[in-house]
């Protein structure tokens, strides 16, 4: 297996989401208390999405790269394998955030889909255990919270 993946359903329309989603990611991309600053954000394919993430202790996680498509109002695919300029780097993972309207119990809504996809099983296997399940569940956690609220 190289790839992990997070569902959820959101009670939101899918328009409402995405705004959120995509415009207002410094809000849930990391778990609290950890925090992201977006310094290149290129909202399209080929664009720089450079965004380090602060632990509460001093911590430093940087995260580069580029973005590999960005389809407006549904989805947007990131990797760490290109950074700034076309430039190679160590690849670590694909990054994919998709949403798609869905009804569930009467409930009109959005699902919301955020995949890891690994270079290799080690990769995979690394990233389970710095703790991508219950960190990517957190931050699924805190977009369905942010768009219920608003």
């Amino acid at each position: 297996m190289t790839e992990l993946t997070i569902t959820r359903f959101i009670a939101a329309p899918r328009q409402h989401m995405w705004q959120i989603l995509a415009h207002r990611q410094e809000e849930w991309w990391c778990p609290a208390p950890w925090r992201a600053e977006f310094d290149s954000h290129e909202k399209r394919a080929g664009g720089r999405c450079d965004m380090p993430m602060y632990g509460p202790d001093g911590e430093v996680h940087p995260n580069r790269g580029i973005y590999l498509a960005w389809d407006e109002g549904r989805r947007f695919v990131s990797t760490d394998a290109i950074q700034g300029d076309f430039a190679p780097a160590e690849p670590f993972m694909i990054g994919l955030w998709e949403i798609a309207p869905e009804e569930r119990d009467g409930v009109s809504g959005t699902i919301y889909t955020a995949r890891a996809r690994h270079w290799s099983q080690e990769a995979c296997r690394r990233h389970q255990e710095m703790g991508s399940e219950a960190g990517w569940g957190a931050c699924a956690d805190q977009l369905k919270a942010l768009c219920e609220a608003t």
